[in-house]
């Protein structure tokens, strides 16, 4: 009898664990109310105040797979919620899996506007398509984006 419960138990957990899995992952609409609000506060506090709480993996700017990325007008990184390595860095060749240089493209928004490109979801570790909304902000282009389901 223990046994029967065990596995009935086991296989709800494996066929529900899809439907947790993706409650976990952040939608393209919460990534653009992301962007929208770290815009806002990097106009209301300025780079000084907004760059460093950007970059703080256990703060604010965070959720769940969401996270803030700012480039400067030339494709620079200064400031990444998940890889500081890349503050700093030019990211305006990048391109990828297919060879897209996506970060040319967000640097054309006057306004601001969706990005798609490929890249590895650290959830599922596959490649998978990225949505990503970027708002300019005078020289910086704020971005927050989502794995499309």
């Amino acid at each position: 009898m223990n046994r029967v419960l065990g596995i009935t138990v086991l296989g709800t957990i494996l066929l529900c664990s899809p439907f947790v899995f993706a409650a976990g992952q952040a939608t393209p609409e919460e990534a653009k109310a992301m962007a929208i609000k770290a815009a806002e506060y990097l106009k209301a506090v300025g780079p000084d105040k907004s760059f460093p709480e950007f970059d703080a993996k256990d703060g604010a700017w965070h959720d769940r797979d969401l996270y803030v990325t700012v480039q400067d007008s030339k494709g620079v990184m200064v400031a990444h919620g998940t890889n500081a390595g890349l503050i700093g860095k030019s990211m305006l060749d990048l391109k990828d899996v297919d060879g897209k240089p996506f970060n040319r493209e967000i640097q054309e928004i006057k306004d601001t506007g969706w990005v798609e490109f490929k890249w590895q979801n650290p959830l599922t570790k596959a490649v998978e398509l990225k949505k990503v909304y970027e708002v300019r902000v005078g020289e910086y282009i704020v971005g927050v984006g989502a794995y499309a389901k």
